[in-house]
């Protein structure tokens, strides 16, 4: 990626690419695998909600390209499991005040698992 220097000193790209950014899911496709993550979660009392997040997160993941590259997922539910117990832990032993930091450690982990393909 070229980048170029504006007058505030701030880095901004410059037109090297003339390829687009899009998404391309659908929305029955999200209906459908959000009831199934749902459904997943419920059924086993929320010890299954990292497999289903990584349901989501991968569909949501690998159905975007950027400027002509497709992204794709490669966490595993098993991965973010181990971590969602030290997150839960870490909540619990700061009454609740980590889970303001959780949202962040998600992304965290969601963009150390996501490559072009």
């Amino acid at each position: 990626m070229d980048l170029a220097t504006s007058t505030n000193n701030s880095p901004t790209l410059s037109p090297v690419t003339k390829e687009r950014s899009y998404f391309d899911g659908g929305l029955l496709e999200l209906i459908g695998l959000t009831l199934i993550a749902g459904l997943i979660s419920s059924v086993t009392l929320g010890i299954a909600t990292p497999w289903a997040l990584c349901m989501i997160y991968g569909w949501q993941i690998n159905h975007t390209v950027v400027e002509g590259r497709r992204l794709h997922f490669v966490g595993k539910g098993g991965d973010l499991f181990k971590n969602w117990i030290k997150w839960a832990l870490f909540c619990i032993i700061t009454l609740g005040i980590y889970g303001f930091w959780m949202g962040i450690a998600i992304e965290k982990w969601k963009a150390e698992n996501t490559v072009f393909e």
